[in-house]
């Protein structure tokens, strides 16, 4: 009795049910925030796929002309020798540079998830 008349008193009711509610609101509000974020990024992570994709068939086609153009010269396979040639002295410098380079990415990744709506 002496604990209902408390409550009543202070209205700790109401304030339990309004302390409720303003966290159910707020979980609702981070779920919707989450999404919206998840759905941006996903959108652009499948613009830059995309993109990507285009540029390697540019990049495809650009070699195998190139190829093509030195095989006249030199011979068929010495052409795409040297042009395999060239992607593999790229491909040793990624790898030789794959440190850096995750590093680099990793905070602008981090950069662009910590970013505030503004």
């Amino acid at each position: 009795m002496l604990k209902d008349t408390i409550s009543k008193f202070f209205k700790v009711d109401s304030l339990i049910s309004n302390l409720t509610g303003f966290v159910e609101t707020r979980v609702e509000l981070l779920k919707i925030e989450v999404k919206e974020d998840l759905a941006k990024g996903l959108a652009q992570a499948v613009a830059y796929l995309f993109i990507a994709f285009i540029f390697a068939l540019f990049i495809t086609f650009l070699s195998i002309g190139l190829a093509v153009l030195i095989g006249a010269r030199l011979g068929n396979f010495a052409g795409f020798s040297i042009v395999a040639g060239i992607y593999l002295v790229a491909g040793l410098i990624l790898w030789f540079s794959r440190s850096d380079i995750i590093s680099k990415l990793e905070n602008k990744f981090s950069l662009m998830f910590t970013k505030k709506k503004q």
